[in-house]
């Protein structure tokens, strides 16, 4: 729900009146999904009327997976088409991020067709709902592939708040401590770590973040979250993510609002560390 008094009608505005500025600038959203979730009818389900949505709000790029690759065997056909509906519908803002499992016999197939054949500049994984553990050496041998190949690598902890499952789909939080060492095995490699704050513990936020983990924003919780989490791991480790359409977009922008941060820690949340990611 909308704080009282707060206007979501125009772009983000982060330094409006500012000296200097603009007064606007554009938003990075790190964590978009498109397709269906199999459980609800989720807002915006076709992809235009998302693009939309977010292109109102001041976001100049998101990076989608699909839910297709979560659920769906068949990941090369769940990869053509996110990229499909990112080239067509995505208006320039869409980038997709392919999904791969180390778990299947043909990964490696599979992560070349997203560099060579979709040009995606990255992955999302989703080790919780593909059913391996960070620890799995098929896993450790994808990331050195993707770290020679120089792709960002997403790793979804969580979808849904467990309160929330089907019990259908009873799906745990991810185990993140394995990969504190994956990353100080591979220097090079970049990592962001989607919807975590319920699966990670603050002392372990820590240690992920100075092994060089990235953060995006779209599950923590609390008044001042992210000036909060500014405290606990440097803010050069966090990038917004909204978690659209799961979540209501609004929920991560009003994180940023409500939040008293510098121009320099708002820039670098909103924008910057997701562009540095991405270069």
């Amino acid at each position: 729900m909308a704080a009282a008094g707060v206007n979501f009608t125009g772009p983000f505005q982060i330094f409006a009146g500012t000296s200097g500025s603009s007064g606007r600038t554009g938003l990075i959203d790190t964590n978009l999904t498109l397709g269906r979730w199999p459980f609800r009818q989720l807002p915006l389900p076709e992809t235009p009327a998302l693009v939309a949505k977010l292109r109102k709000r001041g976001v100049t790029q998101a990076w989608a997976g699909s839910f297709d690759g979560v659920f769906h065997k068949d990941l090369t056909r769940a990869n053509a088409q996110l990229a499909e509906r990112c080239h067509r519908q995505g208006r320039g803002l869409l980038v997709p991020f392919g999904s791969v499992n180390p778990m299947l016999p043909d990964w490696e197939e599979q992560l070349r067709r997203c560099v060579e054949q979709h040009h995606m500049p990255g992955l999302r994984l989703h080790p919780n709902y593909h059913g391996y553990k960070l620890d799995e050496p098929a896993l450790e041998k994808l990331l050195a592939l993707a770290a020679r190949r120089r792709l960002l690598v997403q790793i979804m902890a969580d979808l849904e708040d467990e309160r929330m499952q089907s019990r259908l789909a009873r799906v745990p939080h991810l185990d993140a401590k394995p990969l504190v060492a994956l990353m100080k095995n591979h220097s090079s490699l970049r990592v962001v770590l989607l919807n975590w704050y319920r699966a990670v513990t603050p002392d372990l936020a820590e240690q992920l973040a100075a092994a060089s983990v990235h953060f995006d924003i779209a599950t923590l919780e609390g008044a001042g979250g992210v000036a909060n989490l500014i405290q606990q791991i440097p803010v050069e480790r966090i990038v917004f993510g909204s978690h659209t359409p799961f979540f209501y977009f609004e929920s991560a922008w009003l994180k940023l609002k409500e939040s008293v941060l510098s121009r320099e820690q708002m820039l670098a949340v909103s924008t910057a560390n997701a562009r540095r990611l991405l270069s």
